[in-house]
């Protein structure tokens, strides 16, 4: 069995409208679209928003607060498991080893604490939490936190 076996059965699924096929299917001459105006035209209708030439609600509320977007500083996330599993016998995990495994694909990484560590090792990246940094540490391993502007792009070498 697969999704589309399941309800609603194809017969009871509405048909798509073909317009234009006759008088007799009742969609002949003008379509559905009544005689003449705007809505009759090819392309025509209005954009969303528009209220007939009124000043639409967009432009008479006020502007207000301040967006940070512009310098929000977002970081790719990799849980512990998964990093370990990539690098089974590795004793040192550097940003160029996971870039080049292609675990992540932005330049700044995190390292989450999901999973065990049973091997001591030596991770570095942009930040870890603080459930990875304690794990790591307890495993007798060492965390490189990096700075931001250490940042090295990812693929460079």
């Amino acid at each position: 069995m697969r999704l589309n076996d399941l309800y609603p059965f194809p017969e009871e699924r509405k048909g798509r409208k073909r317009v234009g096929r006759g008088a007799g299917s009742g969609l002949g001459g003008t379509s559905g679209k009544g005689h003449k105006g705007q809505n009759a035209r090819s392309g025509g209708g209005v954009r969303p928003g528009f209220e007939g030439g009124q000043m639409p609600v967009q432009r008479r509320l006020p502007k207000r607060g301040f967006k940070n977007a512009l310098f929000k500083v977002t970081y790719e996330v990799i849980n512990l498991d998964r990093l370990l599993a990539a690098f089974p016998d590795q004793k040192e995990i550097t940003l160029e080893d996971i870039y080049a495994r292609g675990l992540v694909n932005s330049a700044l990484v995190k390292i989450l604490g999901e999973g065990e560590v049973t091997r001591p090792v030596s991770i570095e990246a942009f930040r870890f939490s603080a459930s990875a940094k304690a794990k790591i540490l307890a495993a007798g391993g060492e965390v490189k936190e990096l700075l931001a502007d250490e940042e090295p792009t990812a693929g460079e070498e």
